[in-house]
């Protein structure tokens, strides 16, 4: 599957964006979808991960509240609305396909994913 990122840009603090990550390849409506945010000179960090359905979603503890995931599998989508944006959010924004269904855990690692877009680039100015 390929995955491809997009709505990245340039805003405020407290602003808002929404990033999308449209799937070409094969169906993803059965499968996790996750997000991932990876700051210069840091570790990709987990930002949150949908089931297929969209029925289970979570958040890492630093976007909760913040940060909403949505899908849409008519479209084959997914969404990362994002609120009230901090200038620590800056990064550049990854969705990843699991090609598994949820499980008992929440795979917030990146080596549970097995298909990355190519990112988007969040800049939050203060």
């Amino acid at each position: 599957v390929q995955l491809q990122a997009s709505g990245g840009g340039l805003v405020q603090a407290g602003g808002s964006l929404r990033l999308s990550c449209a799937a070409f390849g094969r169906t993803t409506s059965r499968y996790v979808m996750g997000w991932f945010r990876q700051a210069p000179g840091k570790e990709r960090e987990f930002v949150g991960c949908i089931s297929g359905s969209g029925g289970i979603i979570r958040y890492a503890d630093s976007v909760k509240g913040r940060f909403s995931i949505s899908r849409d599998n008519a479209k084959n989508t997914v969404y990362l609305e994002m609120n009230s944006l901090k200038s620590e959010d800056t990064a550049v924004y990854y969705c990843a396909y699991a090609g598994y269904p949820f499980g008992s855990i929440s795979p917030i690692s990146p080596t549970e994913y097995a298909s990355w877009g190519q990112g988007t680039l969040v800049t939050v100015s203060s």
